[in-house]
Parts: structure tokens; sequence; C-alpha cells
């Protein structure tokens, strides 16, 4: 009786020390890009021009959406490491918010690629939908339909007579909530469908701009910039998808290692659902000069501006 103790009380001591270690690694990690995000957005914040801007504030779109995506995946996370069970009315509106961000990136860096082409083509006579004082209407949109997806997988759903109910306490995870096979369906032609278009979308858009770019009357250097610009959009992308790749690696983990099905699925989460969403506006947020000379002059607090030249060549002339 005594043994049966001691391996209850180690198993259970075990699962402690793994579920401690586990969120020892994501909180850290979500604290460094929560304050790199911070920054970022302060420094949009304190200075007009950026917001002047079309692709500076489709950036910013990107970064206020995989925020939201990563805190809420993070407190779902979490609440799931501590077994924390509430009302379902307070776990949907977690979970659609979480599924709408995470539909919402291919399709803002879409955007952000046909902003760019619209930039070299038109810099004369932008159209008036593309220019800094209406691009929001494009944001809008974006969101308005990222938002409908999740509603009407919700919808469609046939409903578990256990958690029937918004006030019956069920563990917060997507699997309780759409757990029927035409959900499953539903989910994977539209995650297939939104994230196929959007790649097409950008590799046209980068081709075209590849191929035109001895025609163009503007510098070479512009348009060099450009076709990088829509080249990162395309990995943007690429790490997004990395989200899918999922039951794969799970099954090549199994058949190489022997672990857990938690620490699969933990593995899965931080590799291929976290680590990209991270990542993605870090990598384009630094590799920007013109917001690499800010993040750098707010880190080491150089006294010396930035001069009125490089100001003028952030804002946008919309003529319309």
């Amino acid at each position: 009786m005594q043994n049966v103790t001691n391996v209850s009380v180690n198993g259970t001591s075990n699962k402690s020390l793994s579920v401690i270690i586990r969120v020892c690694v994501v909180v850290p990690l979500f604290c460094i890009f929560f304050f790199c995000i911070v920054v970022m957005l302060h420094i949009f914040a304190s200075h007009r021009q950026f917001l002047d801007t079309s692709r500076y504030i489709l950036f910013v779109s990107m970064m206020i959406n995989d925020t939201l995506q990563v805190m809420f995946s993070v407190l779902l996370f979490l609440l799931v490491m501590a077994q924390v069970r509430f009302a379902l009315g307070l776990c949907f509106p977690l979970l659609f918010i979480s599924t709408a961000t995470f539909k919402n990136t291919p399709f803002i860096l879409a955007t952000m690629s046909l902003e760019r082409y619209v930039a070299i083509f038109y810099p004369m006579q932008r159209p008036a939908a593309w220019c800094s004082d209406r691009i929001w209407i494009i944001i809008l949109v974006l969101w308005l339909l990222s938002c409908m997806f999740p509603i009407i997988e919700y919808s469609i759903g046939q409903r578990d007579p256990a958690v029937n109910t918004f006030f019956t306490p069920v563990l917060c995870q997507s699997t309780t909530v759409n757990s029927s096979p035409i959900q499953a369906l539903f989910r994977t032609a539209v995650n297939v469908l939104s994230f196929s278009i959007v790649a097409i979308i950008i590799i046209l858009t980068y081709v075209r701009i590849l191929l035109e770019t001895q025609k163009m009357k503007q510098e070479k250097r512009t348009v060099s910039k450009a076709t990088h610009t829509v080249l990162l959009h395309g990995f943007q992308l690429l790490l997004c998808m990395l989200a899918f790749t999922m039951p794969i690696t799970e099954t090549l983990i199994v058949i190489m290692v022997d672990w857990l099905p938690e620490y699969i699925a933990f593995f899965n989460y931080f590799c291929f659902a976290l680590m990209p969403r991270f990542l993605s506006p870090l990598i384009y947020g630094f590799r920007d000069q013109s917001l690499r000379t800010y993040i750098g002059k707010t880190f080491i607090f150089c006294p010396h501006k930035i001069e009125s030249s490089d100001r003028g060549q952030l804002k946008e002339k919309c003529q319309v």
C-alpha cells in the first residue's frame, strides 16, 4: 500500500514539474515578444510619419492581430495546463478571438504584398482605397472576413448534450466547442482555400514586380526593396503555415521518440504554432531600416534625431 502511494505521489510530482517547466518556457518568451511589440507600437504612436504610410499602417494592424493571437493562445495554454474549467459562454469568446486572428494573418500578408504592388506600379496615382487615410476600410473588411469563418464553423456544428448550455463548465479547448466532423471538414477547407489564395497572390505579386523591374522608370533600388519585401511576406506566410504540419510532425515523433501525448502536443504547439507567431512580426519590424533606426535609438537613448529628409521619404502622396 505504501509503495502504491509513493508511486502516485511521484507521478503527480513529475506531472506538476512538467507543467511548471512548460509554463516557464512559454511565459518568458511571451514577455519578450510582448515587450518588443510594445516598443514598436510606441514608436509608431510617437512618430506621425509612420501613420501617414499605408505600408506601416498595415504592419501595425498585423502586429496588433498577431499580439492578440499569441496573447489568447498563451492564455488558453495556461488555462489548460492548470486544468481550469469555466463556463462555455466565457470559453467561446477566447476561442473565437484566437481563431479569427489566426485566419486574419494571411489576409493581412496578402494585402501588404498588394500594397507594395500598387506602390510600385501606381506611385503617383494610387487608388483611393490604398491611401493611408482610407486603408482602414480594407483592414476592417479583412477583420470582418476573418471573424465570419469561426461564426459559421460554430453554427454548423452538432451540439454535445453534455456541453449544450453556456453555463456548462468545460476545459477550454477547440475540440470542446468544434468537435463534429462537419466542423473539421469546414475548418480544413477554409484553411486550405485561404492559404492557397494568399500564396498565389504573393507569388504573382512577386513575379510581376520582378519581371517589370527593367521597365520601371523608378530607381532600381526601390523596386528591389519591394521584391524583397514581398518575398519576406511569403516567408511569413510559410511560418504561419507551419501550424498545419502538426499532424505530420506528431506522427513522426510517435514513430521516432517515445514521448507522452502531452509532450508531443506541447512540442508541436511551441515549435509550429507559437514560435512562428513570435518571429513573423519581429523579423519584418527589425528588417525595416527606418523602424530599426528608431528602435536602436529607443534602446541606446541616442540624442540626435532622424533628419527631415528621412522623414519625408516615409510620407505618401496620393493623387486620386
